[in-house]
């Protein structure tokens, strides 16, 4: 793949002769698809190591709310929409351990393809408070978040890493979040758009 992309920015660049309008069109929506085609193989072989334990991690101590800031900050805009995202944290910060690199990039995940799913509202609410020896993320709009604090512990389900548009990165999230020791559940009743985190606090 990054051989033919090389090739493809080299044709662009006019370095084999003009390109008439329509040839530069469909380079650019080639060049396009290798660049999807090649994150889909990165999340490939980061799955790949997941589940075979290889992907190094690097715990360390953080502090949980500002590496849920970090992801949201990092949410790239929405292609066809505007969605709102709000943080309400619990106060002060929330100390735990784990890699944050890692736990950024699960958090942005989650949160990217919740955002996506969501259709009833233009706000999605991020929401994080403490629940005995827990540090709970609660994902959802202003009507689902209410559910998701109320929710029954036996009631909660299975989260659907699998769904379309989002490549593996809800797959590669799960296992990221589950090898430092946190769990994700779907929302009430299998919303879509809605999730929770637990992870354990120091």
């Amino acid at each position: 793949m990054t051989v033919v992309a090389g090739y493809i920015r080299m044709l662009l660049k006019d370095r084999a002769g003009p390109l008439s309008d329509q040839q530069r069109k469909l380079l650019e929506e080639a060049e396009k698809s290798c660049a999807r085609l090649s994150a889909l193989l990165a999340e490939v072989s980061e799955l790949s190591n997941l589940e075979g334990g290889t992907l190094p991690l690097n715990p360390g101590a953080i502090d949980f709310n500002a590496t849920l800031q970090q992801a949201v900050s990092g949410l790239p805009p929405l292609p066809d929409r505007e969605v709102t995202v709000t943080l309400d944290l619990e106060p002060g910060p929330v100390p735990g351990t784990g890699d944050p690199v890692r736990l950024t990039q699960a958090f942005m995940a989650v949160i990217a393809a919740l955002r996506r799913e969501l259709v009833s509202d233009d706000g999605l609410i991020v929401r994080s408070r403490r629940s005995g020896g827990d540090y709970e993320v609660l994902i959802g709009d202003r009507h689902t978040i209410a559910a998701l604090e109320h929710e029954d512990p036996a009631s909660r389900g299975v989260f659907d890493e699998w769904r379309g548009g989002v490549g593996l990165s809800l797959a590669v999230a799960r296992r990221i979040l589950n090898a430092q020791g946190a769990a994700i559940f779907a929302g009430p009743e299998g919303q879509k758009a809605a999730a929770r985190i637990l992870l354990r606090s120091a």
